[in-house]
């Protein structure tokens, strides 16, 4: 499993993987930079390791997370999110024209969720979530 994992994620860096990471980078140095969203930096660099990587992980909500995150989240709709889930549905429907990129299309809407709520949510091993099999 984890050499067919290696390789949807070598496909995935080629054909989408690489851009959309950039994407979630740009909006992570924006937010550094702008201080009171540093938050939302470190949580769009943490989605741009995903992004660029994401056979054989997953996401999964924190359950301490709360109202911070919920309000975190909204304004992170506002400002970032829509345009990150803009990309993954574009990036999407490109990917849906090629025959070898549909299940990479449909990778791309799974993400939606989590680009446009990062917040409150943590990146973990596909192992970690169902057990080791």
């Amino acid at each position: 499993m984890k050499l067919i994992n290696v390789l949807l994620n070598i496909l995935w860096l080629i054909l989408c993987g690489f851009w959309m990471a950039v994407g979630y980078v740009i909006a992570g140095i924006i937010c550094c930079i702008l201080i009171i969203t540093l938050p939302f930096g470190i949580a769009a660099f943490r989605i741009a390791a995903y992004v660029l990587w994401p056979f054989g992980r997953t996401t999964v909500e924190r359950p301490d997370a709360g109202a911070p995150s919920f309000i975190g989240n909204v304004i992170w709709v506002i400002f970032a999110g829509w345009w990150l889930a803009l990309g993954h549905l574009i990036t999407s429907v490109a990917l849906f024209v090629t025959i070898i990129g549909i299940p990479f299309g449909w990778a791309n809407l799974k993400m939606i969720p989590i680009s446009l709520m990062p917040l409150g949510r943590e990146i973990v091993s596909t192992d970690q979530k169902f057990g080791a099999r």
